[in-house]
C-alpha cells in the first residue's frame, strides 16, 4: 500500500458509502492533497482504491475519551511514559476508526493522577509527541470547578490555544458522599496516594470556597468564548444547571443524569453526548444513569463518545440499528458529523467536498464484531488490517491510431 496517497489525484471505488444524503452504491470519492476533491461516477482515468462493496465511512471525531489512563497507570500506583502511553493509544485510536480525539484530562484539587502538575506534564508531553502521532489528537480539558486555585492556569492555557474543549467538572460532591466509607472511596484513594483522613481533611477544605465557584466558571466560560473554545458541562442534574450554563454560551451538555435535563438541553438545540461503551453494554455501568440508546431512540442524545473505551465507538451505531434505535445514516452522525458540529470542526465529519480525507473502509459486523479494514487520516494510511485493498495504478488508455488521408488533386 502506497503511504503517500495525499501525493496526487487519486478515487475510491466500489463501496457502499455514506454521503450526506445517504448510503451510495455508484459513488466515487475523489481525492487530493489530503481532501476530498470531486464525488462522481467514475474515477476518471485516477489511480483507485476499490472498497470491494465494503461501507465508505466518514472518520470518527471522539469528543471525550480517558481510557489512555490506563496506559500511563495499567494498575494503581503503577505509572508508565507519558509518551509511551501516547504512542500505544494513538494505535488503538487509528485502529478503532477515531480520526479526530479530545483526551480528556482533569484539572483537579486532588493531588496524584489528576492533579495539576500530573495535567501539566501530559499537556508537554502530548505537545511533543503531536508531530509523531497519526491521529489528530486534542486537549480536553476537564476543569474541576471547586479547583480554585488552579483557575489562573487554565485561564492562560486557554488564552494561548492549548486547550481544544473545556468541560466543566464537579466531582466533590460525589466524592463526599463516599468519604465515610474506604471501600467506596477506593478508587480515589489509589488514584490520589492519600489515605482516607487526609482525603477528608482536603474534600473538607475544598468544599468550604463553594461560594467563590460560580464566579471562577464565569472568568473560565468568558475566556473560552474570547479564544473560540467550545464548552461542555458535566453530569448535568437538573434542567435548571443546564439553563445557567447555556448562559455562559456552553452549548454542550455532557452525560446528563436524567430525562428532563437532556430534554431541556435539546430544547435548547444543545449538543447533548453520552458513552458508546452504554450503547454497547446494553446500559450504563453507573447506577441509575439512563440508559444512551434510549435517549438515541427519543432524539435527546447527538454525539456518541469512546468515554471509557475506544472500541465502543465503532461499535455503537451497529448496535444502535440492531436494537431499531436509530437507522444506520443517524447512528454515524453521531460519532461523526454531528460531533464535528458540536465541536466547531467544520473541516470533517462528512464525506463531501472540500472535507478532510478522514475515511474508513469498514466490514461490518457478521461472525466478528465491525471491523476497520483501511483508516485514511486525510489521505495518508493511518491503519490497515490483513486483506486491505491497494491502490492500483490508473489504467493505461488505449492507443487509438488514425490512418493518413491521402490528398487527392481536386
Amino acid at each position: 500500500m502506497n503511504t503517500m496517497l495525499n501525493t496526487g489525484r487519486w478515487a475510491i471505488t466500489a463501496g457502499q458509502t455514506l454521503l450526506p444524503t445517504g448510503l451510495e452504491t455508484e459513488a466515487v470519492l475523489h481525492i487530493e492533497d489530503g481532501v476530498i476533491t470531486d464525488i462522481a461516477s467514475e474515477a476518471r482515468g485516477c489511480p483507485t482504491l476499490d472498497a470491494g462493496g465494503r461501507l465508505v465511512l466518514p472518520g470518527m471525531i471522539d469528543l471525550h475519551g480517558d481510557a489512555f489512563e490506563r496506559q500511563l497507570m495499567p494498575r494503581p500506583g503503577v505509572h508508565f511514559d507519558t509518551r509511551l502511553a501516547l504512542a500505544d493509544t494513538d494505535r488503538q485510536l487509528v485502529a478503532n476508526g477515531i480520526s479526530t480525539a479530545f483526551h480528556g484530562v482533569t484539572h483537579s484539587w486532588e493531588p496524584g493522577l489528576r492533579s495539576g502538575e500530573s495535567l501539566v506534564a501530559f499537556m508537554e508531553a502530548l505537545e511533543a509527541a503531536k508531530p509523531h502521532l497519526v491521529c489528530d489528537t486534542r486537549l480536553h480539558l476537564r476543569q474541576e470547578t471547586f479547583h480554585l486555585e488552579g483557575e489562573a492556569d487554565a485561564l492562560r492555557w486557554l488564552a494561548e490555544g492549548r486547550v481544544h474543549l473545556l468541560a466543566f467538572n464537579d466531582h466533590l460532591h460525589d466524592i463526599l458522599k463516599k468519604l465515610d466509607s474506604a471501600s467506596a472511596s477506593m478508587t480515589v484513594l489509589q488514584r490520589t496516594g492519600l489515605d482516607l483522613e487526609a482525603l477528608k481533611t482536603l474534600a473538607t477544605q475544598v468544599a468550604a470556597r463553594e461560594a467563590e465557584v460560580p464566579g471562577a466558571i464565569g472568568r473560565l466560560a468568558a475566556t473560552a468564548v474570547a479564544a473560540g473554545v467550545p464548552m461542555a458541562s458535566h453530569d448535568d442534574t437538573t434542567p435548571a444547571l443546564r439553563q445557567w450554563y447555556q448562559a455562559l454560551s456552553c452549548d454542550i451538555s455532557e452525560f446528563p443524569k436524567n430525562l428532563e435535563t437532556a430534554q431541556a438541553a435539546r430544547a435548547m438545540d444543545n449538543a447533548v453526548i453520552f458513552g458508546s461503551p452504554n450503547v454497547v453494554r446494553g446500559g450504563s455501568h453507573q447506577k441509575n444513569a439512563v440508559s444512551a440508546a434510549d435517549m438515541v431512540a427519543q432524539g435527546l442524545c447527538s454525539v456518541l463518545t469512546s468515554d471509557y473505551y475506544y472500541p465502543a465507538m465503532l461499535q455503537a451505531p451497529f448496535r444502535l440499528v440492531a436494537d431499531g434505535a436509530c437507522d444506520f445514516e443517524a447512528a454515524w452522525a453521531l460519532v461523526s458529523s454531528h460531533a464535528a458540529d458540536a465541536a466547531k470542526l467544520h473541516d470533517r465529519g462528512r464525506l463531501a467536498v472540500g472535507q478532510r480525507a478522514d475515511i474508513l473502509l469498514v466490514d461490518a459486523p457478521a461472525a466478528m464484531p465491525a471491523r476497520v479494514v483501511l483508516h485514511l487520516i486525510e489521505g495518508e494510511l493511518a491503519h490497515a488490517t490483513k486483506g486491505a485493498p491497494t491502490l492500483r495504478p490508473a489504467a493505461a488508455r488505449p492507443v487509438v491510431r488514425v490512418a493518413e488521408a491521402a490528398w487527392v488533386e481536386p
